[in-house]
């Protein structure tokens, strides 16, 4: 499974951070999340107004890990 994780940050108060993530479909690879991730960030960010993303990045994850 390919994982985007970024970091958002308050607008208002930028220290006050946390990290995100949205997850893409098994037969997804890493190319592809790195190809359509800027633009997945960008629609988040329209939904969430008072939040600015400082980071991100896209990376597999175990499914195993996932489940437990």
């Amino acid at each position: 499974m390919i994982e985007l994780v970024f970091v958002s940050c308050l607008a208002a108060a930028p220290d006050q951070c946390r990290t995100q993530s949205l997850l893409y479909a098994p037969e997804t690879g890493l190319m592809t999340c790195m190809i359509h991730g800027q633009a997945a960030i960008a629609r988040w960010s329209q939904t969430h107004p008072g939040q600015i993303v400082r980071d991100w990045k896209c990376r597999m994850i175990d499914t195993r890990e996932v489940r437990a």
